[in-house]
């Protein structure tokens, strides 16, 4: 292996190579492939519910969040850790959904700092419309391409990677 392909272009050198485990070429490959078809799935995705939904990929994974739950409701900061958002960005995204009148908030009764949100049946309609298209665009952009073995494949890598960015896997994205 050569230095110049497990060093990034310019190596910052000195007491930062000797601590720095670079990645080798055929991992730098893997890294950039993963990064731009995943960045690109990602957008392919947002710009297709933009366009025929009128709304991104993070009010959809609300939605469908919110439509798997039990009687359609999740507590917000559960809600907001499913889909890896922050408190105030869930918060702001959440508002949105609750002017057009698909999401509901209100105090949890056991909690009364805590804050639920429920998906409302007109917010139950919209998914439901939109989510033939959405699936259309994910097998599109990334199941289509795929044999069977490497669809599973890629369901066991992602597991690892999620059990190694998330152990206790308290995130379920269905979106």
């Amino acid at each position: 292996m050569s230095t110049a392909a497990s060093t990034p272009a310019g190596s910052l050198g000195g007491s930062l190579d000797a601590v720095t485990k670079w990645l080798t070429e055929d991992e730098q490959r893997a890294w950039v492939a993963w990064l731009g078809a995943s960045e690109l799935l990602m957008t392919s995705l947002d710009a297709q519910l933009q366009r025929d939904a009128g709304f991104p990929h993070a009010y959809y994974a609300i939605l469908a969040q919110l439509s798997a739950a039990p009687d359609r409701t999740l507590r917000m900061s559960d809600l907001a850790s499913v889909v890896n958002a922050s408190p105030s960005r869930l918060s702001h995204a959440v508002g949105k959904l609750e002017e057009r009148g698909w999401v509901i908030r209100r105090t949890c009764p056991s909690d009364r700092r805590g804050m639920l949100a429920t998906l409302t049946d007109v917010g139950f309609a919209v998914l439901a419309e939109q989510a033939p298209g959405h699936v259309a665009a994910v097998r599109k952009g990334l199941l289509d391409p795929l044999t069977d073995e490497q669809v599973a494949q890629l369901e066991q890598i992602c597991n690892a990677i999620l059990d190694g960015l998330d152990p206790s896997r308290s995130r379920r994205l269905l979106a």
